[in-house]
């Protein structure tokens, strides 16, 4: 008998699903938020058995403190939306990180330009 074979990717599809619902939701009803407008979800990744989304988001806003708080705010209301327009048996907690990936590789641009001068 052959085992049932896994979805290695599932993860991924998951948490990639939710990115593009979230990012819709944001966009079509916090298009007038001063500070969710300009929130930009930049990956996903999926954990605890699929029922954990962190959503990483970048904003170009000087105090990310005030647009995390903001996104906590509205987790609840977009997790609802969300689950509306899902297609699984549960809806993931979902939770919102901030990305600096960017900045890090400013950074570290500025570092090797200063090594190489």
């Amino acid at each position: 008998m052959r085992k049932k074979q896994t979805d290695s990717n599932r993860n991924e599809r998951i948490a990639a699903k939710v990115q593009t619902i979230v990012a819709e939701i944001l966009r079509k009803n916090y298009a007038d938020d001063p500070v969710i407008s300009k929130v930009s979800l930049v990956g996903a990744e999926a954990h605890g058995g699929l029922q954990f989304v962190r959503l990483f988001f970048h904003c170009p806003v000087d105090d990310i403190d005030v647009a995390k708080r903001a996104l906590d705010i509205e987790t609840r209301t977009i997790r609802f939306q969300m689950g509306q327009q899902i297609d699984q048996k549960y809806v993931p907690q979902i939770r919102f990180t901030y990305d600096d990936t960017l900045e890090r590789a400013a950074r570290i641009e500025e570092l090797l330009e200063s090594v190489g001068e």
